[in-house]
């Protein structure tokens, strides 16, 4: 009787074992099948990332062109080109001398030159 207890028992044991065995080898299986669908849903996302972000320079790089700029001045904002009654000058004018000379006599002096240590 102690013979058949002892088998029933390591029996039992056994088939726990294995039951065991194959829950926690078919959890794993489903968590890799669960990580692989994550990564091809998290390269999906990343694509479309990508592919947002080099629609977005393009669009970027479009309205830093000064046609564009042009195109939104006129027809967003309504500015027009000013007549020559509304232009401004911006800071003194330079003094006119009574004869003409030449440009390069109006460029300020060249700073003199630094000594260099024989």
């Amino acid at each position: 009787m102690k013979a058949e207890r002892t088998f029933l028992v390591l029996w039992t044991l056994a088939v726990t074992a294995a039951t065991a065995a194959f829950v926690l080898q078919l959890s794993l299986r489903v968590r890799s099948v669960e990580l692989g669908y994550e990564l091809g849903r998290t390269h999906a996302h990343i694509a479309r990332l990508r592919e947002v972000k080099r629609v977005l320079e393009l669009e970027l790089s479009s309205h830093k062109t000064p046609e564009r700029v042009e195109f939104v001045a006129r027809t967003l904002l309504g500015m027009s080109e000013p007549s020559p009654d509304r232009i401004l000058p911006a800071g003194m004018l330079p003094p006119e001398a009574p004869d003409a000379a030449p440009a390069t006599a109006s460029r300020a002096p060249a700073p003199p030159a630094e000594e260099q240590a024989p």
